[in-house]
């Protein structure tokens, strides 16, 4: 298994907060996020980080303080009109690497306190597996990809919902089994790149996708439920 952390945005849900900043490296509880994820992923898992040619300066500083092994992989692009949006991205990386090995996805502004060992643990090696949390506000859900469980199994997910039925989301953390890449391929080639989430329905509607509830604190820095609102 390999790790990709999609670090590629250019930051534009937190204009004018930061406008020259990547959320990936944004500081929380003395470090930033990225750190906080690298540090979560098992050391014998080899990690890619994708970003752009705006942010690389930044993110090969940070580099050289990570102790371990970091495969940085830059799309060349400088703004975010030309950004390839994250579902195009993590297949274009997949290709570009000639990945083939189940993957481990994670957004970068996505900050979470859950084991990855025991998320990695409860995939199958068959089946997509999402994270799936429930923050317990169907106001705020609207924000996300509301998801329904049917036992271990994901049967729907919809993405921004005026009206969402539940508070439980599907988070930015993912595996991926190398079987499901030319399904990605095949999506990615009709124009569709951004969102994961909307790839992830995608999926439900042609395989089998499973989630990992998990309890643990978790948010997403893009929305309102950001980092001003963390301790």
């Amino acid at each position: 298994m390999k790790c990709l952390i999609l670090a590629g945005g250019f930051g534009t849900r937190l204009y004018p907060i930061i406008t020259n900043k990547a959320k990936a490296l944004l500081e929380y509880k003395g470090k930033p996020l990225l750190s906080h994820l690298v540090d979560k992923v098992p050391r014998n898992i080899k990690i890619l980080v994708s970003t752009n040619l705006k942010f690389e300066a930044d993110f090969r500083q940070w580099q050289q303080g990570v102790d371990r092994d970091i495969d940085l992989c830059i799309e060349e692009i400088w703004s975010d009109k030309e950004k390839k949006g994250a579902v195009g991205s993590l297949n274009f990386w997949v290709t570009t690497k000639n990945i083939s090995e189940d993957l481990l996805v994670i957004a970068s502004d996505n900050y979470f306190e859950f084991d990855l060992s025991q998320f990695i643990a409860a995939y199958d090696g068959n089946n997509t597996l999402v994270a799936v949390h429930d923050i317990g506000d169907k106001s705020r859900a609207g924000q996300f990809g509301v998801v329904r469980l049917d036992g271990h199994r994901l049967a729907g997910l919809e993405e921004k919902p005026s009206k969402p039925k539940s508070s439980l989301i599907a988070t930015a953390c993912y595996i991926f089994p190398t079987r499901i890449f030319p399904i990605l391929q095949q999506y990615c080639s009709g124009g569709k790149r951004d969102n994961l989430g909307s790839f992830i329905s995608h999926l439900i509607n042609v395989d089998q996708v499973h989630g990992y509830p998990f309890t643990e604190p978790w948010f997403d820095i893009g929305s309102n439920y950001s980092l001003s609102n963390k301790k």
